[in-house]
């Protein structure tokens, strides 16, 4: 994997552009990291393509170099309905051909336009899961992870998960010793643990019928609740609420429960600089055992990382 093109669409998004840059498009030989021919492709060559805050950039190749390429690296771009025809084969041909194609954030929309994700595992930024699997419903969605590898085709999440995804390939390519080389030099970790899920906010689900008892459930996170108390705190019977409930949030009450004493313990993480066993018992865990295990399954990171990311102190 030598020659490296990052291919602009109009709207393309600059920091993820940037990440590619930084990855594959800065010498650091004189580290010992691996040389790569760079190349940056727009439709037409030495044609300037605006970013999605109107700065434009000229490529100086045009998607013929696609042919040449051994990566083809896609950056964030405005989703739209309709991508350029001319782009979208152009990547099916790059990968006939046997090239790796590489998407970050919301890039991924190109690559399941060109309908190159059908029945492959893959992934985006969580703001666009559910617009991504409404477009794509064959590609096998990954909305918990920052980045997944299918071989010839690598998907990450949003942002800064572009960092994650291509440094991995760097390290499948050439070794962890170019990786962390190249990620020494951009002062970022050459490998994060966790996925997306430590950075999507938990909603509290609105419904009318059940606002009092769902809001009185919040207020006592700390308490044990069973069915029959929540039922009769909500005046209905036991099948009543247990049906109301799944038709409303989604989710049993224990589940909802769960998932609301997760939020709450990691607002009590990033605000406060409260023990794990004192957040446990205020969310309602009782032992910190049982919150690493609930947290954990439900954050992808266990309690004590997470306050290290996230914590305001």
């Amino acid at each position: 994997m030598r020659t490296v093109a990052a291919l602009l669409i109009e709207d393309f998004a600059l920091f993820e552009f940037g990440v590619i840059c930084e990855v594959f498009g800065v010498d650091r030989t004189d580290d010992g990291a691996p040389a790569f021919d760079f190349r940056v492709v727009g439709e037409q060559a030495a044609t300037p393509v605006r970013s999605s805050i109107g700065i434009r950039t000229t490529p100086y190749f045009g998607l013929n170099t696609l042919a040449e390429a051994d990566l083809v690296a896609l950056p964030a771009c405005t989703v739209r309905d309709q991508y350029p025809p001319e782009v979208l084969d152009a990547l099916r041909a790059a990968i006939d051909r046997g090239a790796t194609l590489l998407s970050v954030c919301t890039g991924a929309f190109l690559l399941g336009a060109a309908g190159l994700l059908d029945n492959r595992p893959c992934t985006t930024h969580w703001r666009f899961t559910t617009m991504f699997a409404q477009r794509f419903p064959a590609a096998k969605l990954d909305p918990d992870v920052l980045f997944v590898d299918d071989g010839n085709i690598i998907t990450s999440a949003g942002t800064a998960a572009g960092i994650d995804a291509c440094l991995h390939l760097v390290r499948r390519e050439f070794g962890s010793r170019a990786a962390t080389v190249i990620a020494r030099r951009m002062v970022v970790s050459p490998q994060r643990d966790g996925g997306q899920r430590q950075y999507i906010e938990l909603p509290v689900c609105e419904s009318d019928t059940l606002h009092p008892v769902l809001t009185w459930m919040l207020e006592h996170l700390g308490e044990d609740h069973t069915v029959a108390n929540l039922a009769r705190h909500a005046q209905m019977s036991e099948r009543t609420f247990a049906r109301k409930f799944a038709a409303e949030t989604g989710s049993t009450p224990h589940k909802w429960l769960t998932g609301q004493r997760v939020l709450h313990a990691r607002r009590l993480l990033e605000e406060t600089t409260l023990s794990i066993d004192e957040i446990a018992r205020q969310c309602g865990f009782g032992t910190a055992a049982l919150l690493r295990h609930h947290f954990h399954r439900g954050v992808g990171v266990g309690p004590t990382d997470y306050r290290r990311t996230f914590s305001r102190h």
